[in-house]
């Protein structure tokens, strides 16, 4: 086993991350815990720190704590080791089904877009839809009564869950685990 050195707020950083395990957590509230309110900052001050715990700790630039580009970061506590295979529209159809109600509280007429191509992934649903909350959680505090469409896309590294509401899109890229 060896040690590795960390900073106070690499620590702290890290020490955040991991009690938030398994939850996409954004980056104000990344600032806000480990920097505190006053610190005034830019986005790159959380993406050096980041960098030098993957550096010290030898991390997989996606593993354990992976970035969600213009969501947040999320740490993983071990690698998918049980991976299931799941029907991604009924996953889908499912989660958009069961916000319905808060949608449609808002006023968010619900739409879905999914590549005619995709019906089954590999991965940990539980996981998947914890991201899709996440990433849904974060755009319904700004949200204006009109449309929400979610939509899919798979390629060979990643599968993308985009939001969009009223024109705003957030992407969410789920890595696909060749095995």
């Amino acid at each position: 086993m060896q040690t590795a050195r960390l900073t106070r707020l690499e620590f702290d950083l890290l020490y955040f991350l991991v009690s938030n395990s398994g939850r996409i957590c954004t980056r104000d509230e990344i600032i806000e815990a480990v920097w505190g309110t006053r610190f005034q900052y830019d986005t790159g001050t959380i993406d050096v720190h980041l960098n030098s715990i993957r550096r010290k700790l030898k991390f997989e630039v996606s593993h354990p704590i992976e970035t969600f580009r213009g969501v947040g970061l999320c740490y993983h506590e071990e690698p998918d080791c049980d991976h299931y295979i799941f029907n991604l529209r009924a996953l889908i159809a499912d989660w958009v089904s069961s916000h319905e109600e808060e949608l449609r509280h808002i006023g968010l007429e619900a739409r879905m877009r999914l590549d005619p191509f995709i019906y089954e992934i590999c991965g940990h649903p539980d996981k998947f839809r914890g991201y899709m909350d996440s990433t849904l959680q974060m755009l319904l505090p700004a949200a204006s009564p009109g449309y929400i469409e979610v939509s899919s896309k798979l390629s060979v590294t990643h599968f993308s869950f985009e939001i969009d509401i009223n024109g705003t899109v957030s992407c969410l890229k789920v890595p696909i685990d060749p095995d």
